[in-house]
């Protein structure tokens, strides 16, 4: 089973966490998310424990307890809803947007949306 804890001190270790863990029974998996361009912790956690029943053991003992001078938020992890498109401004079939090569939907390749090409102006 694998449980999310949160409000974790930012000088919590995966160690640290292992350890108020394993004081339940087999820990297999530690994990203290942290910041990719800080390397600071993001005061959330991860922790995997193979028998169920000593997984729910840690979550009611450890839920609402202190933990490194925070009192922790201990429960059974949920799925990651899915991800949106973020393709763009709005309904334009997703296409477009910063990330997709475009403002609008002119087939990713740039442009403002429904907006018709500006002529050119000969002299």
């Amino acid at each position: 089973m694998e449980i999310y804890v949160g409000n974790l001190a930012y000088a919590t270790t995966d160690e640290g966490l292992k350890a108020a863990f394993a004081a339940f029974g087999e820990v297999t998996a530690v994990r203290v998310v942290t910041d990719r361009m800080t390397g600071r912790s993001k005061g959330f956690g991860f922790v995997t424990m193979p028998d169920a029943t000593q997984a729910q053991a840690a979550i009611d003992a450890l839920n609402g307890h202190e933990l490194d001078g925070r009192t922790v938020r201990v429960n059974e992890s949920q799925p990651k809803p899915p991800r949106e498109d973020r393709g763009g401004y709005g309904d334009r079939g997703g296409r477009g947007g910063f990330g997709r090569g475009g403002y609008g939907d002119r087939g990713g390749r740039g442009g403002y949306g429904d907006r018709p090409p500006r002529r050119e102006t000969r002299w």
